[in-house]
């Protein structure tokens, strides 16, 4: 018997493992997407595809959002809005201001919108392996735990509407700048002779090794960065964002600034629908490291 009903709007990478997780733990999953393929998805693994956000609304009073960028947050809201009362969790990657606003749209209809971004790649949303940054009213978030509990495995409750974010804005820095270390002591390594397994292997067990070494180091050994669980040009939205954020208030971020370069690199060769990872490849050409480490676009 299920658990309960859920909603979940937005199934691309993140929001297609965060469905099959809640639907593995019991929970019915009421699921919504633009692509027609992705809603068959849904129903493939045992959930039940939505004709509308609006239908969907009706079939649950939580609903989770996965989104690409703020428009699809301000379409979303304004359909959201027929339905009152419902606890919208909003787990996706926007400048705050713009979850504000959705915020006080649903606030008319008496909906509460939780600010909920999410730490983890979309290989570890698979395992379950994500963590929740929380933000804003408590009780909601306390009706809204069971089902965060369903596809992640930490749940931070961070205060007030907006801090949420402001944590993942933190922890995006973090990955932007070790990714980009990670794949410079590939190149490094490589340079010299190394063997990149070896590499992985042996640097990875020792003090300079981090998360984002061990998950995206596997990638950069074997030189294939799809299919992508960050994709370089969504990441390029995620950077943006930052970027203002950190500006806004006059916070000095020097080897944030000092990598985005090679991601915009990343986009220019033609990376830009592959991992994010593949800022290894720009660095081995910036490296002329030898034909048999150059990176396949295939």
């Amino acid at each position: 018997m299920a658990k309960g009903a859920v909603g979940m709007i937005g199934l691309g990478i993140m929001g297609s493992a965060m469905a099959a997780n809640l639907v593995r733990a019991g929970f019915a999953v009421h699921g919504y997407d633009i692509l027609a393929a992705r809603r068959s998805a849904l129903r493939r693994i045992g959930g039940h595809p939505a004709r509308s956000i609006g239908d969907l609304a009706r079939l649950a009073r939580v609903v989770i959002t996965s989104l690409p960028g703020v428009d699809a947050l301000e379409d979303v809201t304004a359909q959201l809005s027929v339905e009152p009362r419902r606890i919208v969790v909003e787990t996706s990657t926007l400048p705050i201001e713009d979850k504000v606003r959705s915020l006080r749209s649903l606030k008319r209809v008496d909906s509460v919108v939780l600010d909920c971004p999410l730490s983890g790649t979309g290989a570890q949303a698979k395992t379950k392996d994500l963590v929740v940054y929380a933000s804003g009213d408590r009780a909601a978030f306390a009706k809204a735990l069971p089902f965060l509990r369903g596809f992640s495995r930490s749940q931070h409750y961070l205060g007030a509407f907006g801090n949420g974010s402001r944590m993942k804005f933190v922890a995006n820095l973090l990955v932007a700048i070790h990714n980009v270390s990670a794949a410079e002591a590939f190149v490094l390594g490589m340079k010299a002779g190394l063997d990149p397994e070896t590499i992985l292997r042996v640097a990875g067990d020792g003090a300079g090794s981090s998360r984002v070494f061990q998950i995206r180091g596997p990638l950069m050994v074997k030189g294939r960065y799809q299919p992508a669980t960050m994709k370089v040009e969504v990441w390029q939205k995620d950077m943006k964002i930052i970027g203002e954020f950190a500006a806004r208030l006059g916070c000095p971020t020097p080897l944030f600034s000092a990598c985005a370069p090679l991601y915009n690199a990343a986009m220019a060769q033609g990376f830009s629908a592959q991992d994010t990872a593949s800022v290894c490849a720009v660095l081995e050409n910036m490296a002329r490291v030898g034909p048999s480490r150059r990176r396949s676009r295939a």
